[in-house]
């Protein structure tokens, strides 16, 4: 299979998306690969982007193409794939629904997502997958001695309740370690004033330096309302940190750990599950 992989940005480094140089690498096992970012499009208005992206389209030779998490490239894109006959595929794990989304969803073939609650459109084209950990990178190490502090990892955004998981941490007498950057971190930083509670803002982290983080904590504290299953709970339990959850429907993790990622959540398992959907 000759793939076309579309994607924000490839980047070991970058905070948020830097996993995905991972699911690339893995992609690669099992077929011809060729990538566009968003980031490489370049700086200008979005026409001028949906322009360029459109003449790279037209030059790739590929016969699928797998979308990963922007529903933009299907609304510029699309109707090309569709009018080439080339086989349409979107990974997405979010709950917002927009016109986007919603235009994405008529031009993609199959939709991928982690969990029941990561896809909020109704649609008989979702497959749910679990998520892709790379189980071989997030790994206890019997090594590292535990510390005694608590630790949040997320986008500092309203949604995912960091304020929250500061409460609970100051009630319990811990100190919070947060790993995220976002618009949030004044009012949090107040707000940890405000209670005279000890919270450590780490910032956003590359792979190694939050695998680092899950590795000394004493435990994972996971307030996120966005109603989906998190990528970062998986990567906590993968590395044996126990978690602390306010979500109902993610009970059952609080007693999980490395065996049940690798398990349901795998990277290793997860590419051939896509390949043998768009095969």
């Amino acid at each position: 299979m000759k793939l076309l992989i579309t994607t924000q940005i490839i980047d070991a480094n970058d905070p948020r998306l830097g996993f995905f140089v991972r699911w690339v690498e893995e992609f690669k096992k099992h077929c011809q690969v060729e990538v566009i970012a968003l980031k490489d499009l370049g700086q200008g208005g979005k026409l001028a982007r949906a322009w360029k992206l459109l003449g790279l389209v037209r030059r790739s030779e590929y016969e699928t193409v797998f979308v990963h998490m922007n529903p933009e490239y299907l609304v510029v894109a699309g109707w090309y794939w569709r009018l080439r006959g080339k086989k349409i595929a979107l990974w997405y794990t979010h709950k917002n629904v927009d016109l986007k989304l919603r235009i994405a969803e008529k031009f993609a073939h199959i939709i991928f997502t982690a969990s029941k609650q990561s896809f909020r459109l109704q649609s008989n084209k979702v497959h749910v997958v679990g998520h892709g950990i790379d189980t071989d990178f997030f790994t206890p190490d019997p090594a590292v001695i535990r510390g005694n502090w608590a630790l949040s990892v997320g986008r500092l955004t309203k949604s995912k309740r960091h304020d929250l998981a500061i409460r609970i941490a100051h009630e319990a007498g811990k100190e919070l370690r947060i790993a995220g950057e976002g618009t949030e971190q004044l009012h949090l930083e107040a707000l940890a004033r405000e209670l005279g509670a000890s919270v450590v803002f780490l910032g956003g982290l590359n792979q190694t330096q939050l695998r680092d983080e899950y590795r000394k904590a004493a435990y994972f504290i996971h307030t996120s309302e966005t109603g989906s299953l998190d990528k970062v709970v998986l990567e906590a339990l993968a590395c044996g940190l126990p978690v602390k959850t306010n979500d109902l429907a993610l009970k059952h993790l609080e007693t999980a750990g490395p065996d049940y990622v690798r398990e349901h959540h795998s990277l290793k398992k997860l590419i051939p599950k896509i390949i043998a959907v768009l095969s």
